[in-house]
């Protein structure tokens, strides 16, 4: 890593697998004032000028849903230095709003998201890659807990979702994307050892 370089950091799993956990553990161990924290998720593609029943039936799980470029880009701008504006994406109808909010650059970039590893040109972007690994059970209800409370789903859309997009995506992109992975965590900001090993591996290559 060159010297004075920010450490890029990317923690990918499949959805519900307690990547968030991790990366908020990191941040607040390693300290918030450290880490410019951008999330995969946010860059979903606006689908605003689909009709509302056609947007649901998209396959937000494929790599082709998420403006990847545009992360891409913000990765190398704030390596360079220089602070961007990430979007701000409605989940409850499935498009981009208008605002943004701004993230500064830090000495550490840490990114987070399902797909981060399929993706080539993003993975090599990553110093250290963190795959957090979690039983499909587990995973599945957090989602549903998730989905229901924070974006307006029903269980019914949650499920037949997860049929038919979550699980096959999860095994076509996601679990093949572990074998690229530094480390991997088994259940995720549970598992204390492991992020006791891993935030002493950030404060020793800072």
């Amino acid at each position: 890593m060159p010297k004075n370089s920010p450490l890029v950091i990317g923690i990918a799993g499949g959805s519900g697998s307690g990547k968030t956990t991790v990366a908020q553990a990191i941040l607040q161990r390693v300290g918030p004032e450290r880490i410019a924290f951008l999330q995969h998720d946010a860059y979903y593609k606006d689908l605003s000028g689909l009709p509302p029943a056609q947007r649901a039936e998209v396959n937000f799980d494929h790599p082709n849903s998420l403006e990847t470029s545009l992360l891409m880009q913000h990765i190398e701008t704030l390596r360079d230095g220089q602070p961007v504006d990430v979007p701000i994406y409605d989940f409850s109808t499935h498009s981009r709003t208008e605002r943004t909010f701004t993230v500064q650059p830090r000495r550490v970039i840490l990114v987070e998201g399902i797909l981060i590893f399929s993706e080539p040109g993003l993975r090599d972007l990553f110093d250290v890659k963190i795959f957090v690994d979690t039983d499909p059970d587990l995973r599945f209800i957090r989602r549903l807990e998730r989905d229901l409370s924070e974006r307006g789903r029903t269980t019914e859309s949650v499920v037949k979702q997860y049929i038919s997009t979550v699980r096959p995506m999860h095994l076509e992109f996601v679990e093949p994307s572990k074998r690229y992975a530094d480390v991997i965590i088994p259940e995720g900001g549970f598992n204390t050892a492991a992020l006791d090993m891993v935030v002493a591996r950030i404060e020793s290559l800072l």
